[in-house]
């Protein structure tokens, strides 16, 4: 059986043109990564206030279900993206087209481009966690968790949820459980490869598309 990380949209094949991020794509991809890491372990959670961009990715995977909310989080935010760009196609063919087309509406009808925002936070999060553990191989994921968590996410939160935060990125399993698991029982340096190409695909949008936001005045990743 082929690997399900070979078989999603990988983000290197996004296009990013002169004319900016392939909406269509990107939300592929998008939705890819998050089936990727399993279903949702949402029951019984409630949405606050608090937990607003707090947007990750492979929770399910790692084994730490306390991020159950965080699952339907990113999936919420894909969605909102979505929803603009079914109702706005003729306007929403890339990233940036969308969030200009939508900055013409009225105030509270422009919940595309927030939710973009929380989601290129979440995906920068995960994207820079499985980076540091390419990267640094004698360290667990818990750390390179840690570290990416401190980078992106951290200063968004308030203290409570940075000590929810802090005792799950304890309970992640060891790399080689998680390599394990992600392969499927696929060739492990093909699974390196391919995954290096997906994360320098996808820091490339998270970095286009963060300075597009913030030089425009749309939002901060």
């Amino acid at each position: 059986m082929t690997p399900y990380f070979e078989t999603v949209k990988s983000f290197a094949d996004v296009p990013l043109t002169s004319e900016g991020v392939e909406t269509a794509s990107f939300l592929e991809a998008s939705d890819g990564l998050v089936q990727m890491f399993g279903e949702d372990l949402l029951d019984g959670f409630d949405e606050t206030e608090d937990l607003r961009g707090f947007d990750a990715g492979p929770f399910d995977l790692l084994g730490s279900g306390v991020f159950g909310f965080v699952q339907t989080d990113i999936r919420n935010n894909i969605n909102g993206v979505r929803v603009r760009y079914e109702i706005a196609k003729d306007k929403s063919g890339t990233l940036e087209n969308l969030v200009r087309s939508e900055s013409t509406e009225r105030e509270g009808e422009r919940n595309a481009t927030p939710c973009l925002v929380r989601l290129l936070r979440g995906l920068s999060f995960t994207c820079k966690a499985l980076q540091n553990m390419q990267r640094d191989r004698s360290t667990e994921l818990h750390v390179c968790f840690k570290r990416s968590y401190d980078e992106v996410l951290r200063h968004h939160h308030t203290f409570i949820i940075r000590s929810v935060v802090a005792v799950a990125i304890r309970a992640v399993p060891r790399r080689d459980d998680f390599y394990a698991k992600i392969s499927q029982g696929g060739s492990i340096p093909k699974l390196d490869l391919e995954m290096a190409k997906w994360l320098e695909a996808l820091e490339r949008i998270v970095t286009h598309m963060s300075a597009f936001l913030a030089q425009g005045g749309y939002g901060r990743v």
